[in-house]
Formats: C-alpha cells, structure tokens, sequence
C-alpha cells in the first residue's frame, strides 16, 4: 500500500476548497510538466564517470534523488566539488549542455497535462512556471511541450534572492502575476520544491513522478497525485469549483 493510498481521500478532496475563487496555479518545470528526471540522471551519471568522481564508479539513482535532483545548481555544485567551486560552476554549465542535446527529442509530457491545462485555459486562471533550473533549460522544456504560450511568466530560482527551497520564486511567481497566496496553489515534485511552496503560504500537489512518497510526505503537501490523471486531483478541483460557484452565488 502507497502512502496516497492511505491518504485520507476526504482529505484531499477537499484540500484545496479554502481557495474560492481560485486565481492562479504555479507549475513546477522538472518532474511535474515532463518526466526529466531520467535524462538529468543520464547526463550527471555519464558526465561525472568521465571526470573520474567517486574513483570512477557510476553515481546509482538513489545518490541522484538524494542528493542532487531538485536541488539548484549552486548547491550541487558545491555538494560534488566542496574545495573547489569555480569547477563545480563549470561542471554544471557542461552538464546542462549536455542534458539540452538530447532532451528536445526525448522529454516527454506527465500523464495528463494537456488535460489539465486545458482545464486551466478554459476558465482563464493565471500560471506561471517556477522553477530552479537554469533558464535556457526551462524555455526550451516549456518550448518542446508546447507550452511557451500558456505560461504567463517563468520564474528561475537564480534569478531571485534565493532559490528552491527558500519561498522566494514562488512569492515572486505570485507578484508577477498580481495573485494572492490565498487563492492560489502548487504543483510540485521534489522536496524542495514543496518545501518552497509550503513556506510561501500556499497548498502543494505533489506529483509523484520519480521521488519517493515518504520523502514527499515529509515536506508537507495538500495531498499527493501518480498524475494530472489521478481521480484524486479531479475530485479536489471539482470540489473548488463549487466552492468558487456558491462564493459568486453569495456575492
């Protein structure tokens, strides 16, 4: 049994109510638009291995999810070179260079998502991408999903004060779009990235993409989805859309 199968399904059907009228929904790139997860492993796996790290042996995925996979790239740099973080910076331009080669043929959509984003349009809620990957990186993922006009803005962790896991790139998400935390929420799949949303005030679905459930838990979001398919997702944004339909009723 999965931890979203305990989950109380009450619960999370009605996690998000509190928000009527809901005004914006704030996207995580990596992992909750398209499964890259894999190809960032790929790249860091074949890129270290050739500079010789941990004596030669390849990094297992259990080292990428804890140690590197949602994290900015300051602080991985600093993780894999600790004396020597000019190096750490370059490694980290080589690596994203090499992840941008393949990706745009091989990123693929979160199940679901175009369902959801429909959804989205159709009701004319602002969006926005927040995340802590390097711009270049983030246009063209947003770009080979089709998705460079659906966003209103993208926020890049580095370029705020402070990046993922801090809550300022999703505060600024919501500045830039003039919304307000109450009637706004998240999705997200790594632990930082929940922590970031949680801190700055607002619910986080957490999409269990590649990260593992107990690790998400931990970070405290509303609840937790497989996919922009899970039921769960879809009886909570029913359950807001009355909310929102008897808050205009009353006004």
């Amino acid at each position: 049994m999965t931890v979203s199968d305990r989950a109380d399904p009450v619960d999370s059907k009605f996690a998000l109510v509190k928000l009527a009228p809901l005004e914006a929904i704030l996207f995580d790139v990596d992992g909750t638009l398209c499964d890259s997860d894999p190809l960032h492993y790929y790249a860091f796996r074949e890129l270290l291995q050739e500079i010789g790290f941990n004596g030669g042996a390849p990094i297992d995925e259990e080292f990428f999810v804890q140690n590197i996979a949602g994290k900015h790239n300051d602080d991985i740099a600093r993780f894999l070179f600790p004396s020597d973080f000019e190096r750490g910076m370059k490694f980290m331009e080589d690596k994203e260079a090499y992840f941008r080669k393949f990706a745009k043929e091989q990123l693929k959509p979160v199940n679901g998502l175009y369902k959801l984003t429909k959804w989205v349009e159709d009701r004319g809620l602002k969006r926005a991408a927040v995340t802590n990957a390097p711009r270049a990186n983030a246009e063209l993922m947003i770009s080979t999903l089709g998705l460079t006009e659906f966003f209103h803005a993208v926020i890049i962790g580095s370029e705020c004060e402070h990046a993922k896991p801090h809550p300022d790139p999703y505060l600024k998400g919501l500045e830039v779009l003039k919304a307000s935390k109450e009637h706004s929420f998240v999705f997200e799949d790594s632990v930082s990235g929940i922590k970031a949303g949680v801190a700055a005030g607002m619910p986080v679905v957490g999409l269990m993409t590649r990260n593992p459930e107990h690790l998400l838990m931990e970070a405290k979001p509303a609840f937790l989805i497989k996919d922009y398919e899970d039921p769960k997702l879809w009886a909570a944004l029913e359950e807001l859309e009355k909310a929102s339909g008897s808050k205009t009723n009353a006004a």
